[in-house]
């Protein structure tokens, strides 16, 4: 069996215990040349059993002794083992001739040194208003409330929205939330309601204050494309024809449905709720729900009572799958504004003043 002697790295030694080396020239041998990655190594044969080889990179001679039908793959083993050594020798010496110089990042200005990505596409109006709130602080009621007037910086008067993620998962069909809600001190929006109906309800309709009213005419227009209302009520008797629209009201959230009580026997008292301030929420895929609780040049008292009516429907209403911590976060912002984060706690416990 054959021992390994270590040498430097452009070299690989083997000598056998039993043999020594001798000078090439007192051998009857015979050449053989074996090229390998990087350089070609030769060969010298004097035995069935016995070697001497020697690379182009090194000057030494390496003597192998090894049994007849091994010695391919020891020959190939010691040429590849000096092959691998000189290849990384040669990346060792191009990584360091090309090495770049380290050159020192130029300094961003303007909003690209702000840290983060998103306050890069922000306007300096929002940078600047974004300052009056903590970014993680939670606020009680009265004090994100008056932050939010105060952020409302606008040239038009934007709405007060509220944003709750609650835990439930509405691709359940019992964690799905829908519904509606009557806001004391109304939205602030004029609200332009039409009315599916037919008979006797004609009159009774357009005397409750509906902008339009029609039976299949209305049906007609509005298959033609006509859109212009805020709302859609319709009676039960209209909403076998009513399917039909089901493609076009869809999408836009103006079909009639019983749950956003959009669907109707009193016609008189659900145009009056609409017109005075009645919102309709539902939550998204993610479990959110958004809504409206007025507008910015509100009274903070006005908003308080609006934000409580929204918080207790949605307390009301709650899934019979949720299951639980029911509020995981709530915010607060005007349209053009950063969001305000709420104390769940504080929300939930808040009574009013008994002179509000």
């Amino acid at each position: 069996m054959a021992a390994c002697t270590s040498t430097p790295p452009s070299s690989l030694m083997l000598t056998s215990a039993s043999s020594s080396v001798h000078p090439p020239q007192d051998l009857a041998s015979s050449l053989v040349s074996f090229k390998a990655k990087l350089q070609i190594s030769t060969i010298k044969s004097f035995s069935s059993s016995n070697f001497l080889c020697r690379s182009r990179r090194s000057p030494d001679w390496v003597f192998l002794n090894f049994q007849r039908r091994a010695r391919q793959h020891v020959i190939v083993a010691a040429f590849a083992a000096e092959a691998n050594v000189a290849e990384v020798e040669a990346e060792e010496e191009e990584g360091v001739a090309a090495a770049p110089t380290a050159t020192a990042p130029k300094p961003k200005k303007g909003k690209a040194a702000l840290p983060l990505k998103r306050d890069r596409r922000r306007s300096k109006r929002f940078l600047e208003i974004q300052k009056l709130r903590e970014n993680k602080k939670e606020y009680d009621l009265t004090t994100a409330i008056s932050l939010l007037k105060e952020m409302s910086s606008t040239k038009f008067i934007e709405s007060a929205e509220a944003h709750f993620r609650l835990n439930i998962d509405p691709k359940y069909n019992d964690q799905q939330l829908r519904a509606t809600v009557n806001l004391p001190k109304g939205t602030g929006q004029t609200v332009k309601v039409a009315v599916l109906t037919q008979g006797e309800r004609f009159d009774e309709a357009k005397n409750a204050g509906a902008d339009l009213v029609g039976g299949e005419d209305l049906i007609e227009q509005i298959k033609g494309g006509f859109m212009d209302f805020d709302k859609l009520i319709a009676s039960p008797d209209m909403m076998p024809k009513v399917a039909s629209l089901g493609k076009l009201l869809g999408p836009r959230g103006l079909m009639p449905n019983p749950k956003a009580g959009t669907v109707a026997t009193n016609l008189p008292q659900a145009i009056a709720e609409f017109k005075q301030g009645k919102v309709e929420y539902r939550a998204d895929k993610t479990g959110i729900v958004h809504l409206p609780f007025g507008k910015a040049n509100f009274s903070e008292e006005d908003l308080l009572i609006n934000l409580l009516a929204a918080i207790k429907s949605i307390e009301t209403n709650k899934p019979s799958g949720a299951k639980g911590v029911y509020w995981r976060s709530a915010h607060i912002c005007s349209s053009m504004g950063p969001s305000i984060r709420l104390n769940i706690r504080d929300m939930l416990d808040f009574k009013l003043p008994s002179s509000a």
